[in-house]
């Protein structure tokens, strides 16, 4: 009896610790990119529809699992570049850490969790989930032919918002439809800035992006150009749905963590670019959320 603990403990440390692996495999914590953009989308959509907590669970675990599957697909698809190109040969399936038949059965497990969330939604959100996911997997196929692979990136992304509101309330929202054009942009651009440590891995390998093609500071001004416009989506957001003086502010601060993120790559120097990649991006999605729900509790408390 007294080597049971130990053999538990041995088994909760192994899961904990593949729970971990597949997490840095798809880069989990950048799920705040996207996720702050869908809640934002739920609180909104409780103006038209109440919403029950079940219907945020299902949500969330269609976010996972979508989110899962599309970076495991991309994984899997980019092995091999990923094998050669020095920042990225440590990632767990070049480095062995994970194995191509083990990185597949993730995806379609997270792929049915997406599925089984969507069904659970409504039936719309069931009908679209198989369109939903070919979308996302087909990102990881466009570096092999358009240096636009980042605004397809940020297209697919786009989609949680509208799929969030589409899932509470049945329909079409001009203004969610603007905050996901906003969160396309957005991506959009600062994956341009990311992409620009494999200027010359790109173009060694013949893969297309925006750096690849245009340079460095050239990249850098087409994605100051891509902020620019999500900022102006931000205010008509702001505009259609009518929102309050939090949501400007909110806005007004999400424009000046814009500057500095480029004000942090300036010149083409990337020495500073994890921190404006991950932390001023983190920000900006985070400062949405909760300046959308401030916004939206200040209304309701006012009336």
């Amino acid at each position: 009896m007294t080597g049971f603990p130990a053999k538990a403990g041995g088994a909760l440390r192994s899961g904990v610790d593949a729970v971990l692996t597949y997490g840095r495999m798809i880069r989990f914590s950048h799920t705040v990119f996207a996720m702050p953009f869908a809640l934002s989308a739920v609180v909104l959509a409780r103006r038209v529809n109440p919403i029950e907590a079940l219907d945020l669970l299902w949500i969330l675990a269609a976010m996972i699992g979508a989110r899962s599957a599309a970076m495991g697909f991309n994984r899997i698809v980019d092995a091999r570049f990923d094998h050669g190109n020095p920042r990225t040969a440590g990632r767990e399936i070049p480095a062995g850490r994970i194995t191509l038949r083990s990185a597949v059965l993730f995806v379609v497990l997270s792929s049915a969790l997406f599925v089984t969330a969507a069904a659970m939604l409504n039936i719309l959100c069931l009908v679209l989930s198989v369109p939903v996911l070919l979308v996302l997997f087909g990102y990881s196929y466009t570096k092999r032919f358009t240096r636009w692979s980042h605004l397809y990136l940020g297209f697919a992304i786009s989609l949680a918002p509208m799929g969030a509101w589409i899932a509470l309330t049945g329909s079409f929202s001009w203004g969610i439809f603007s905050l996901s054009l906003a969160l396309m942009t957005y991506i959009a651009g600062f994956d341009i800035i990311y992409a620009c440590q494999d200027v010359d891995f790109d173009r060694k390998q013949n893969l297309f992006s925006v750096p690849a093609h245009y340079g460095t500071k050239g990249a850098l001004r087409l994605a100051a150009g891509l902020h620019v416009i999500s900022f102006g989506f931000f205010w008509l957001v702001y505009l259609l749905f009518n929102m309050g003086w939090i949501f400007l502010a909110t806005v007004t601060v999400i424009g000046g963590l814009f500057v500095l993120e480029h004000r942090l790559v300036r010149g083409g120097d990337l020495k500073h670019i994890e921190l404006a990649f991950f932390h001023v991006n983190s920000v900006v999605s985070v400062t949405l959320f909760f300046g959308v729900l401030a916004d939206e509790w200040m209304m309701r408390w006012m009336i």
